[in-house]
């Protein structure tokens, strides 16, 4: 059966109205799950496997019958674990469809189907008793329900329910417990993810500044967690202020409360600085004794230099309300306060234990920015080399008669162009969020008469809203919200020629042309989180890697998929190729546009991928890149855009073999711009 769903489309801007099989949400589910990550986590799944033992020896030790309720079960991987350490019967619980299926299958496939009951159902609507979906209450506890902030994906209300209505008093639990560390530094680069900086402009009659309005200053962001691979982070970005503390834990084999509530701890500062950024991670102990400990403490917390890369479970950045001053050795407070999802972090000066202040609400931007700019965005915007590539290619193209008209979202070229001397200046802001931004900036920066805000869309643009003036400079970024992929922000293209008619004859367009980009590369740990994971721990899970694969082909694997490189190392196996332009100074055309071709493979190694991105020519010798900076040695390890997502495109065939007994010379690439959908086809051939 067909369903019809409607969609904005990111690059066209047209609203469309697609017909979809009625699995294809099922699908997009299943390609982008995050399980074969999960199942090549091999330290995870030991220490699992070492606690599940451990736990059914110690009911086995009381003359008890181990009964096992697992919740999310996944694969079923932690069921077959405690069945094969001894347990008597297991509930293995799956609320997602599609998983409970191939959890039945899987079980079945590995000789565990008198032994393991797949229950297709969320824990809360689980019933307990002779006509029950469970006979008896379980007396181990098992489960496998946290993200990188631990309590973002609802495992206390999960816990809490499981205690009152699933599990005997004093069960076993594995994990035993989690403890959550923190850590306090002050980082600049960090900091300009959640604040916007000053950004200074040499104009011609002096230096201006660009300033925040206070209300954004003041904001506290959005309460969701930052959560990155902080191991990618150079030490040099960040200046540690305090020693790691445990900021609380929780206790798994016993009654957990979901209710709201805070922690607080006492830091002494190991150095003067400026707090700015709570830096968070959490570690589980498999066992009562502590003995079998899973963390995801980064580098310079862990001695070992055995690392296991896992892309499910990472670390937190938090950002204090405010930045904070401290001094070596003089006390202060840090409060973690949480609700049942989500923790948030305010910082005082020590004053005895007056908790009476403490307010457990959850932060709330109310200055808007925080909901139209995204963190990589923000630090975009701080980004000083960048904001001058802007500044000098505008001083190159703007008069002292020129009608400017920027087509971004949320940018500040505006403000760039009238401070450059351009005589009127009109923005297009489309959406409410953007515009009411954009008027208190203006505000905040006595433009508000200077600068006018057009409320409609580039093709609803009239002579009247733009005075009856030509535009003699369209300017853009391009930067749209609704961009995922690096070529959305073709969008300017069409809203460029939607507006044609309102420009002048001579009129310069700026970036004047775009190109996209791609490279071959072999990346160091990316390709897990689309490797089959075959045989796990002694366990047959090929049923998911097929599963995963059919939704895959249903239409993922002919799809790039966006991810931040910066945190991804990879090194390049060709030169970056240019492989298509698209010029601004003329509409969109009505044909598509296309390319094929052979890029040679310079280096040794696997070709897992190949990236792509686009590079926005400013003006003739001016350029901006969302994606490669540089190659930085013979190795060829690459250095990414740390503001921009690139498009990664995995080779399946790579990614799925053990040996490449041959590693291919070339790889052949066939890119097709579908100008009517604003869709880009592509198709690698390893030679």
């Amino acid at each position: 059966m067909k369903t019809f769903c409607g969609r904005a489309n990111p690059t066209t801007g047209a609203m469309e109205w697609l017909e979809e099989d009625e699995n294809y949400d099922y699908h997009q589910e299943i390609a982008r799950s995050r399980y074969a990550d999960m199942l090549h986590d091999k330290d995870r799944n030991m220490k699992y496997y070492q606690g599940i033992r451990a736990a059914v020896s110690r009911v086995k030790e009381r003359g008890e019958k181990a009964i096992v309720l697992d919740i999310g079960t996944g694969t079923g991987l932690l069921s077959m674990m405690a069945a094969s350490a001894g347990a008597d019967f297991c509930y293995a619980i799956e609320v997602f469809k599609p998983m409970a299926n191939a959890a039945v299958k899987i079980v079945e496939k590995n000789g565990f189907r008198d032994k393991i009951k797949v229950i297709n159902k969320h824990s809360t609507e689980v019933t307990v008793g002779p006509d029950g979906d469970m006979q008896c209450r379980a007396n181990i506890l098992v489960t496998e329900l946290f993200d990188t902030e631990l309590i973002g994906e609802g495992a206390l209300p999960t816990y809490e329910h499981a205690h009152k209505y699933l599990v005997q008093e004093g069960c076993e639990a594995v994990p035993h417990r989690a403890t959550v560390y923190v850590q306090l530094v002050e980082s600049k680069r960090m900091w300009s993810w959640n604040k916007l900086f000053p950004v200074r402009v040499e104009a011609e009659d002096g230096e201006k500044i660009v300033i925040s309005p206070s209300e954004m200053e003041n904001c506290p962001g959005v309460p969701s967690v930052c959560d990155i691979q902080l191991n990618q982070m150079p030490s040099s970005d960040f200046t540690i202020l305090s020693d790691v503390v445990t900021m609380f834990s929780v206790d798994f084999s016993k009654p957990v409360r979901s209710a709201s509530t805070y922690y607080r701890v006492q830091l002494e500062p190991v150095k003067s600085g400026k707090a700015q950024i709570v830096l968070s991670w959490w570690d589980i102990d498999m066992d009562p004794s502590g003995t079998i400990n899973c963390t995801m403490a980064p580098y310079w917390v862990k001695s070992t230099s055995a690392f296991q890369w896992r892309d499910h479970w990472m670390q937190c950045v938090y950002f204090l309300p405010n930045e904070e001053p401290v001094l070596q050795g003089e006390k202060v407070y840090l409060t973690a306060c949480r609700d049942e999802y989500s923790v948030w972090y305010k910082l005082q000066k020590a004053r005895g234990e007056d908790k009476a202040d403490i307010c457990v609400e959850s932060p709330i931007c109310r200055c808007q920015a925080h909901l139209l700019w995204n963190r990589p965005r923000f630090g975009e915007l701080n980004d000083q080399n960048r904001t001058r590539q802007y500044i000098k290619s505008l001083m190159n193209v703007l008069r002292t008669d020129s009608v400017c008209l920027c087509i971004s979202d949320g940018s500040l070229l505006p403000v760039l162009a009238h401070y450059l001397g351009a005589k009127q200046v009109f923005t297009v802001e489309n959406s409410a969020v953007s515009r009411s931004v954009m008027e208190k900036f203006f505000k905040a920066n006595h433009l508000e008469d200077k600068i006018k805000i057009l409320e409609a869309r580039p093709e609803s643009l009239t002579s009247s809203h733009l005075e009856d003036k030509k535009i003699s400079v369209l300017v853009g970024e391009p930067f749209f919200t609704t961009s995922l992929l690096p070529w959305h922000n073709l969008y300017f293209w069409y809203a460029r020629t939607a507006v044609s008619k309102h420009l002048a004859s001579n009129v310069t367009i700026l970036p004047q042309s775009a190109s996209l980009h791609m490279m071959i590369v072999e990346f160091q740990d990316l390709w897990r989180i689309r490797s089959p994971c075959g045989i796990c721990e002694g366990f047959d899970v090929r049923t998911m890697d097929d599963m995963i694969k059919s939704s895959l082909d249903f239409r993922e694997s002919k799809e790039a998929e966006p991810h931040p490189l910066w945190e991804y190392p990879c090194k390049s196996l060709s030169d970056p190729l240019e492989v298509l332009v698209f010029d601004f100074r003329e509409t969109v055309p009505q044909h598509c546009l296309s390319t094929e071709g052979s890029v040679n493979l310079l280096r040794k190694g696997k070709s897992h991928g190949a990236v792509l991105w686009m590079e926005y020519h400013l003006t003739a010798d001016i350029s901006v890149s969302t994606g490669l900076m540089q190659i930085s040695n013979e190795k060829g390890n690459c250095e990414w855009n740390p503001h921009c997502k690139q498009a990664v495109y995995f080779f399946s065939s790579v990614i799925e073999s053990e040996t490449l007994a041959d590693l291919p010379s070339a790889v052949t690439y066939a890119i097709n711009f579908d100008t009517k959908t604003g869709d880009i086809a592509m198709d690698f051939k390893l030679l």
